[in-house]
């Protein structure tokens, strides 16, 4: 067990060289897997920041591990980063998940561990497996059958609880019922029971022990003096060396697709004095800085820490700006840090389908990002749009291909005058609903149909010189939703996806799961969904009422935190007269 009290003050790391290697004698033992490649994993500041946090504790020494290359032998046993040990050494293998497409390989990891893949067949000494991360604050039951204990919510207000709890020597059920009991945002699923219509829609879910019927997320109300930076720095990582620092959470807009919009309300801010601290210390160590934010240009002190980075030759990078927000500041620091290549996000051709997802942004305001950027001296850039949106029509696929030939007019007019004609990168994903959303009820878009937007949007701009498009595989997000949606039932075809090596097709073949069912279904407002037992802090009334503007292509304004009580997230309440008012 590990409290508080016994933080140590071990800071930040220069490099993977420098990385924590304590003795392991009377220590509690983590193992820190991302089931993904060492590359991804790394560039992942959620995962660093659990690093960080682990080994924050004197009690407790935490390594990492990673899905291993495709050039390895797949019977190598994974090891540690930091001692080489197997994660079958170790109390606890936990997994940082982000994306539902990495469950495939959780089950690889575990399998290669020499670790059951069913919670229910390890018992001590196989370590307990723990996951958390936004993927599992949406939905875990696909995942429930292989994991012993999800930790649902924000690392800093989960950990001090769980550890405290946690005993290696104790009987595993007794150690289990106890988490899920004290340790609220645990969730342990062999302690809740799912039943189902004759239809396959779930009817209940319920306790089967004297634990919470609710699994309630967890999140810290305040972050003005939590830093959260990078904690290695190398270069094998999409940053290449840059040392990264979360300037906010949650997103302020609202963007009815979003899931990190919602479930991480309210959205809440660093105060600039912690930035400028995290700027100060990184430029210790890298002179590329990297701000990380659903929306980075909403940070009210935005100019402040920009023209900071400018006056110490700071190399600053963004993980998100809006094309409304570009300040003489942002613009500057752009520029002075060479940046090549700058993101715009229609997320939708026509200004109906942008209303619907609540975008916020106009065609204008889109043009006239194009004409700035480029006039900046960025030669580059990238235009994010989806495919399979609700209530779309083929006038907003076309709508997308019109706004990519007017922005590459304003495109090639601002180049010019600089004497250099870069390039537009056309990225086209495909729309998956997702928990927590407004457009939780809705169905995906049958693959065949995505497939068909993604051809004629591509034929619209094939012949366009200056564009290059790239689109997602519309069955690989097929198998997203399905992961995404799903309930537990769904971890029988997940393990069968793994008995054959991946190959989906087949596993869907042999199941007798119909994966439509959880993907192209639209779901009634009134449904059990699979993901109800977490109380996220939204109203769901009022991702009814999100969703019913949707419809009749209605905007919301931006989230004011503290100034209103429409969506529950900040007193945990929305009053009838609210979330009642005329949608």
């Amino acid at each position: 067990m590990a409290s508080k009290r016994h933080h140590s003050s071990r800071g930040f790391l220069e490099s993977e060289n420098g990385a924590i290697r304590k003795s392991w004698k009377n220590r509690l033992k983590i193992a820190l897997v991302y089931p993904n490649r060492y590359a991804v994993g790394m560039s992942n500041l959620g995962f660093q920041t659990l690093y960080r946090l682990f080994n924050a504790y004197d009690a407790i020494v935490c390594e990492r591990a990673f899905l291993p290359e495709a050039s390895a032998a797949q019977n190598v046993p994974i090891t540690t980063v930091e001692s080489g040990h197997p994660l079958i050494d170790f109390d606890i293998v936990a997994f940082s998940v982000s994306f539902e497409n990495d469950y495939l390989n959780i089950l690889s990891i575990l399998n290669q561990a020499a670790l059951p893949l069913k919670a229910v067949h390890r018992e001590p000494p196989f370590p307990l497996v723990l996951a958390g991360g936004v993927a599992c604050m949406l939905n875990p039951e696909p995942l429930s059958p292989f994991i012993d204990c999800f930790l649902i919510g924000e690392a800093e207000s989960l950990l001090d609880n769980f550890l405290n709890t946690f005993d290696p020597g104790k009987d595993r059920r007794s150690l289990l019922k106890q988490i899920a009991r004290d340790v609220p945002g645990a969730y342990v699923p062999r302690f809740y029971s799912a039943c189902y219509h004759d239809d396959g829609t779930l009817r209940s879910f319920d306790p089967v022990a004297e634990v919470p019927a609710r699994v309630i997320r967890q999140a810290p109300g305040d972050l003005s003096n939590i830093p959260t930076n990078s904690a290695v720095l190398t270069p094998f990582t999409t940053f290449d060396a840059t040392c990264l620092v979360e300037v906010s959470r949650g997103c302020p807009h609202g963007c009815r697709f979003c899931s990190a919009g919602y479930i991480y309300r309210p959205p809440r801010f660093r105060s600039l004095d912690l930035l400028k601290g995290c700027l100060e210390e990184g430029a210790r160590r890298t002179d590329r800085i990297g701000l990380v934010g659903a929306a980075v240009s909403d940070l009210p002190e935005i100019d402040t820490l920009c023209r900071q980075a400018c006056d110490k030759d700071i190399r600053l990078s963004f993980s998100s700006f809006r094309a409304d927000a570009l300040t003489p500041e942002l613009l500057a620091v752009l520029k002075k840090s060479r940046v090549k290549t700058a993101t715009i996000a229609p997320d939708a051709g026509s200004q109906r389908m942008r209303d619907v997802i609540n975008k916020g942004i106009s065609e204008d305001t889109i043009l006239a990002a194009t004409r700035t950027l480029v006039s900046a001296g960025i030669p580059n850039l990238k235009l994010y749009f989806m495919v399979g949106l609700p209530f779309e029509d083929p006038s907003d696929i076309d709508a997308i291909v019109s706004l990519c030939l007017k922005i590459r007019r304003c495109f090639l007019e601002a180049s010019r005058p600089v004497g250099r004609i870069g390039q537009i990168t056309v990225s086209i994903s495909s729309f998956v609903p997702k928990p927590f959303t407004p457009f939780q009820w809705v169905a995906m878009h049958p693959s065949a149909r995505l497939k068909k937007n993604i051809r004629h949007i591509r034929k619209g701009l094939a012949s366009i010189a200056n564009i290059r498009i790239s689109s997602d595989n519309p069955r690989r997000a097929f198998i997203q939703a399905l992961l995404s949606r799903g309930d537990r039932r769904v971890g029988e075809l997940l393990e069968l996806a793994h008995r054959h090596n991946g190959n989906w097709p087949r596993a869907i073949k042999e199941s007798s799961l119909v994966p439509d069912f959880f993907v192209l279904r639209e779901r009634s407002t009134d449904e059990k969904l699979p993901w109800d037992f977490i109380d996220s802090g939204i109203d769901t009334k009022y991702l009814i009422r999100e969703f019913r503007r949707a419809a009749k292509g209605r905007t919301t304004p931006v989230c004011s935190p503290g100034t209103c009580r429409l969506c529950g997230a900040c007193d945990g309440a929305a009053p009838e007269s609210l979330v009642a008012a005329p949608s």
